[in-house]
């Protein structure tokens, strides 16, 4: 018996996903646990798989879609299967009803819902405004009924008031045939402005595609048309009118990713009690060890390829001040334990493992990559997982296991030059530490000016789990350790 397949939940915060790429086409035998598409989360590329084996029978949404958790995305059965009405049930579950129209777009609600009625006789109704048509006030029947209308907010009021008998949300302005789109479509459609009446998708059945959308923008010059000649809106700026076509705004739309990112570091920064302090620490001693570690590696590596063969062994290992610091942070977490703590609304958890969140960039935004139990490791075990870490974090490659449950981060942005910085805190971690570039500087060495090296870091910490002593205190400890590195080895 045939059936819907719907995106699954493949992390346990995505609530959508954009289906990059399907590995099986219709009329393709599945069997249990076969890949069937690629499914990039706000997390990383994971791997879509069958729960069940049949035939694959309709793919019911294209590669590069954006798909909401539970949306049918696929219909699976056996050979020569009557799917027509598994087809239509998948479309009235991702399209509006005839008799509804979609909700108004934020900051329009309050704009209609102001709006009086204009008569207690049933009228007839001013039709949908599209980017193309002319502004409201010049269409008749909107005219006899309303005063004229001197600001944005008031057009904006207009064409956020429902349409009776469906004429909105799934019918074009002329009463045509019903718009295909889903409900996200629509949403992304009401937040460029974009007016679906009519409009022709490049999807299935003529389904608008979040790639359509951007065909379908209406240039910009028409919608500053209508705004009312040197106003303002109510609450806001003056809008300013650019002729030059290069000074249009390029529209990314966001990824899952980047919008994990803005919800959580939102929520952090609004929640989470931030405070920060700075500390400066001499450098030279951990420059010079790790110049001698890196030595002594490649020393050894080239020993390994004459016994071994010219055309054998691997690159040598280095070691990064980074590894050093996540050594190093490590190391002070097991000295001062109450940095190394989350907050829960019943109790502050003080963790007995040391789990250190790596920040990694990668061309979207940003992943932490944990390195798990980091105290127990040495620096070149340390420095040969993390940069396995981030080679497969740059390939969205990662699991979600591999970048949760981290007990603290480290953010360095010393390779581009950044003396200190203050980074957002990860929850429910209770502290992050930021790490600037090693500066060359002249510094009072037994009373002579001499050359040194200094290093600028600066601890994030939630003041509900890390009062001002407590992080001071680490911070004492990681200078301690980084001005004698040889404690980092033995620690």
């Amino acid at each position: 018996m045939a059936k819907i397949l719907e995106m699954p939940k493949l992390s346990p915060t995505m609530e959508e996903g954009v289906l990059s790429a399907w590995h099986k086409k219709e009329g393709d035998a599945i069997n249990v646990d076969d890949l069937l598409a690629d499914v990039e989360t706000d997390k990383a590329t994971m791997e879509f798989r069958a729960f069940d084996k049949g035939t694959l029978l309709k793919l019911l949404v294209q590669a590069g879609a954006n798909v909401k958790l539970g949306q049918p995305v696929a219909v699976l059965g056996s050979p020569g299967e009557d799917i027509g009405a598994l087809v239509a049930k998948s479309d009235n579950a991702t399209v509006p009803a005839a008799g509804s129209a979609p909700p108004p777009a934020s900051g329009q609600a309050p704009a209609a819902a102001a709006q009086p009625p204009a008569q207690t006789q049933p009228a007839a109704r001013a039709p949908a405004v599209s980017p193309t048509m002319p502004p409201p006030e010049t269409v008749a029947p909107a005219a006899q009924r309303r005063p004229p209308m001197g600001s944005v907010l008031e057009r904006t009021s207009l064409l956020a008031e429902p349409a009776e008998n469906g004429a909105r949300g799934a019918r074009g302005a002329d009463g045509g045939g019903r718009v295909v789109a889903s409900p996200y479509v629509r949403k992304q459609a009401r937040e460029m402005g974009i007016d679906l009446a009519g409009a022709q998708g490049t999807g299935p059945g003529g389904r608008v595609l979040p790639a359509d959308l951007e065909g379908l923008r209406a240039p910009p010059s028409s919608a500053l048309a209508r705004a009312p000649q040197g106003g303002a809106p109510q609450g806001g700026a003056p809008i300013v009118k650019h002729d030059d076509a290069r000074s249009e705004a390029e529209v990314r739309p966001l990824s899952p990713m980047r919008k994990t990112i803005a919800r959580r570091l939102t929520e952090s920064k609004q929640q989470v009690p931030h405070f920060y302090l700075t500390i400066d620490a001499d450098a030279s001693g951990l420059v010079r060890l790790r110049e001698q570690i890196n030595a002594e590696l490649a020393a050894e590596s080239s020993g390994s390829k004459g016994a071994n063969g010219a055309g054998e062994g691997a690159q040598p290992t280095k070691i990064s001040l980074n590894d050093l610091l996540i050594k190093a942070c490590a190391v002070a977490l097991v000295n001062v334990p109450e940095c190394n703590a989350s907050f829960t609304p019943e109790a502050i958890l003080i963790h007995k493992r040391v789990d250190i969140s790596v920040a990694v960039a990668i061309p979207d935004g940003l992943v932490t990559p944990v390195v798990r139990n980091a105290d127990k490791k040495n620096v070149v075990a340390i420095a040969r997982e993390v940069r396995e870490l981030a080679g497969r974090a740059r390939a969205r490659k990662l699991k979600p296991e591999e970048m949760a449950d981290g007990t603290f981060s480290i953010s360095n942005l010393g390779m581009f030059g950044i003396d200190q910085f203050a980074a957002v805190i990860n929850p429910p971690e209770g502290a992050i530490l930021a790490v600037g570039q090693v500066r060359d500087v002249p510094v009072v060495s037994d009373g002579a000016v001499v050359a040194g090296k200094r290093l600028g870091m600066t601890l994030s910490c939630d003041h509900r789990v890390v009062d001002g002593a407590v992080g001071a205190a680490f911070l004492a400890e990681l200078r301690r350790l980084i001005e004698h590195p040889l404690r980092v080895l033995t620690g």
